[in-house]
């Protein structure tokens, strides 16, 4: 447990010091979105393979999935799960709102209770950048870069798949030595950077 919290840290670290030196990059516009999301065809569950690392999911050791659905308002509901490292389970439901109705793809997720995002009205700060062409995976990244999530439908994606993100997340900006991998049952279970993978 030590060595995998300490990954992260590293993580943490190196992607800060990233951004920071990267001054290019927080002036740059923001990651494009993806020219149309189909919304009915991205609800449902989403499994986490890779993320660049937020404290916010420093708790989870395995099996993170967002769940998308449709809420009685219209809005998008957004239930986030993981398996933490002492075995337990830990959820957060919240809401996601379009804020670009040309592709869709740009939106403001919003959980209560987490100061600045406590709101169901924002800022965007979530951007659908990539599609795999049948919907069976997508890259999520935010305006500053700082964030950034791989989701498959699926617990692991072939070696081409890997090839077609790594390459998507150059075009959004990103490093992919940032994102680390995210065990799954079903599919890798180590954590270690998509560019060592």
């Amino acid at each position: 447990m030590r060595t995998r919290l300490g990954l992260w840290t590293t993580a943490l670290l190196i992607a800060a010091g990233l951004t920071a030196t990267g001054s290019s990059t927080a002036v740059a516009a923001p990651p494009a979105p993806v020219p149309r999301l189909e919304l009915d065809r991205y609800l449902g569950e989403w499994h986490q393979l890779a993320a660049v690392p937020q404290v916010f999911n420093l708790n989870c050791a395995r099996d993170t999935t967002a769940t998308y659905t449709l809420d009685p308002t219209g809005a998008i509901g957004v239930h986030n799960r993981c398996h933490t490292w002492t075995g337990g389970v830990d959820e957060i439901r919240g809401t996601a709102t379009v804020n670009d109705p040309a592709t869709n793809a740009r939106l403001h997720v919003s959980f209560p209770g987490i100061p600045g995002q406590d709101g169901r009205e924002g800022p965007t700060n979530y951007i659908v950048s990539a599609l795999g062409p049948d919907y069976s995976w997508a890259l999520v990244t935010s305006p500053s870069r700082l964030s950034g999530f791989v989701l498959s439908r699926t617990p692991s994606l072939d070696a081409t798949a890997w090839q077609q993100i790594d390459e998507e997340i150059r075009i959004a900006g990103q490093d992919p030595c940032i994102y680390l991998t995210s065990p799954t049952t079903g599919g890798r279970g180590d954590v270690v950077p998509l560019c060592a993978r």
